[in-house]
């Protein structure tokens, strides 16, 4: 399969040939679909948490007799009953974690791929170079490419300080090394951009060898 590339101006560059295997297949959406969830599903601390009557501090002492007061028996203050109590049945600390077979997380990211470059949803760009980490002049870099009021996932060969500080004060762009991004990051965008040597990287790393 051959893609156009595009030059950093917007002028019209070469092509490059891609393998089938990886651009040209049948997207898998129940795969897609678990790979998301599990991404997603990994990316939670977990770390959410509340204290139970055993771990609030004080109510060590009981608060009245056990009888003759002629009200219900109370053994600590911080009974979940009570104002400052402990709370029952909270959220506790635990794993989000989602385990996912390596070759089903590479059919995943095939298949958004495919399915973008289909849709002339996927941009090759001979290359993304900025003199400055500037943001001013990223804005003028999309506007060259008409991609300025799009989301767009950016796709680099290598992390570069330049691009990816300019980048990183808009909010309709992320850029990510390309062998890297995951189905998500794929997904969650109205364009990919991809640096040419970027699409090698990611075409080797996905195509099915036999």
């Amino acid at each position: 399969m051959k893609l156009n590339i595009i030059k950093q101006n917007g002028g019209k560059g070469s092509t490059v040939t891609v393998d089938d295997s990886v651009f040209a297949i049948k997207p898998n959406e129940s795969v897609v679909h678990q790979a998301v969830v599990a991404e997603l599903a990994n990316s939670r601390q977990g770390t959410h948490a509340s204290k139970n009557r055993s771990a609030v501090r004080g109510g060590g002492k009981k608060p009245w007799k056990q009888k003759g007061r002629g009200v219900a028996r109370a053994g600590t203050t911080r009974s979940p009953l009570w104002k400052g109590g402990g709370v029952v049945f909270g959220p506790e600390p635990h794993k989000y974690e989602k385990r996912m077979p390596k070759k089903m997380r590479r059919l995943a990211r095939r298949s958004v791929l495919s399915k973008r470059a289909n849709a002339g949803e996927l941009i090759v760009i001979d290359a993304i170079s900025m003199s400055a980490p500037k943001t001013k002049e990223f804005v003028s870099f999309l506007s060259e490419l008409d991609l300025l009021s799009k989301k767009v996932t950016i796709m680099v060969a290598s992390y570069n300080d330049n691009v990816f500080l300019a980048a990183r004060n808009l909010s309709n762009v992320y850029v990510v090394e390309a062998t890297s991004a995951s189905t998500y990051d794929l997904l969650d965008c109205e364009v990919l951009l991809i640096e040419k040597a970027g699409l090698a990287l990611l075409n080797e790393q996905l195509m099915v060898k036999s």
